[in-house]
């Protein structure tokens, strides 16, 4: 059993890293002619468009790896059915639940593969490159993704409200452009703060630098008891404090777009965005199918396995291969269609989510049985 595994996982390997590299050097080739077309208008050269293309490589694997491991195994074992090679493995005790605890084996690796590059290797490299982008372009061609987040807190034991603007953060988790709105229980503004730029410590406490204050003051109320002018008070400082509940995570987790978040930076913001009563329902979706986009890859191999029962007179390789390439295809569009549904007709995240997989798992299952017990 150790050679026949040792067959099967080379020849799948080494046709899913086939396909992944024609995948990532098409997908390459795209990106680095939209970079040369936006550094030319800041004077870079080329030598920085590719970088800035080659820093996008770890999330367009994550976003093809499922595909390619679906086409990779299809071309895998149709070649060993058209050569007889796996009508010799079947006959030699290889059955149907063997074959699928081999595959499924060989699918656990590529899981976990998909979940190290999608939640640590990407995030990491889009942020780096958002570095290096504003480096590069002194912030003209600078991806906006600034965000709004809320915050509660009570001051002397009053109820205190906040909106948090947060232009960017950087790869080390630095703030730039901070802009906070504080508001009483009634909705009056108190005070705004601006800061160039901060950072958040462990325990939630804002350290802000290059601060300018202003603050709204009501006046002495009067003998009737209507309250006096208002007065306004400026202030700048080199650097303020300020205590709060949002983390550095919560607050990177906003700033990052959604596909770029790790599942943990996911979980974060969707629970910040619950407790403070805003709209999460995207992102819960985003959440759960972040999560399970790993298993997508034992989806793939389930969709690939029904090729290796398939006789070579019943088709060509390239009429299998292309027969996967729309399956790849349309699961990614009923991803992104349920994904949609979801969100307009408000369904439980996870369902969204995991019905694609259960879907194209199902149908792979009927076909593998179909094809064992009547082929």
């Amino acid at each position: 059993m150790r050679t026949v595994r040792r067959l099967l996982y080379k020849d799948i390997a080494g046709s899913v890293l086939l396909v992944l590299l024609g995948f990532l050097s098409l997908m390459f080739f795209n990106d680095f002619v939209d970079e040369i077309d936006r550094m030319s208008r800041v004077g870079a050269g080329a030598g920085k468009a590719a970088l800035l293309a080659t820093m996008d490589i770890p999330s367009n694997f994550y976003t093809l790896f499922p595909i390619a491991v679906l086409i990779g195994a299809i071309i895998s074992l149709a070649r060993l059915a058209q050569s007889s090679e796996f009508t010799i493995l079947r006959t030699g005790g290889l059955g149907p639940a063997r074959a699928l605890g081999l595959l499924a084996r060989l699918a656990t690796v590529f899981a976990v593969l998909t979940f190290v590059v999608g939640d640590y290797v990407a995030p990491e490299f889009e942020r780096r490159s958002d570095d290096f982008r504003v480096s590069v372009s002194s912030d003209t061609n600078a991806p906006e993704r600034g965000a709004w987040l809320k915050d509660h807190a009570k001051v002397d034991g009053q109820e205190r409200s906040y909106s948090v603007k947060v232009g960017r953060v950087g790869s080390g988790g630095e703030l730039e452009d901070v802009r906070i709105y504080e508001f009483d229980a009634e909705g009056r503004l108190l005070s705004r703060t601006e800061a160039g730029r901060g950072d958040v410590d462990g325990q939630g406490l804002w350290h802000l630098q290059k601060v300018k204050r202003t603050v709204w003051n009501p006046g002495t109320p009067t003998a009737s008891g209507s309250v006096g002018e208002v007065v306004v008070s400026e202030q700048q400082l080199d650097k303020l404090d300020w205590q709060s509940s949002l983390h550095a995570g919560v607050i990177a987790a906003a700033v990052l777009p959604a596909m770029s978040m790790s599942t943990l930076e996911l979980y974060r913001y969707t629970a910040h965005l619950s407790a403070q009563e805003q709209s999460a329902q995207a992102h819960n979706i985003q959440f759960w199918r972040k999560a399970l986009y790993p298993f997508a890859c034992f989806v793939m191999v389930a969709l690939a396995l029904p090729f290796a029962y398939l006789h070579g007179r019943s088709g060509g390789i390239s009429i299998k291969v292309f027969g996967g390439i729309m399956l790849g295809i349309s699961f990614v569009v009923l991803s992104n269609v349920a994904g949609h549904l979801g969100l307009l007709k408000n369904w439980t995240p996870w369902v969204v989510a995991a019905t694609p997989s259960l879907l194209y798992l199902g149908l792979s299952m009927a076909a593998f049985t179909w094809l064992v017990r009547y082929r």
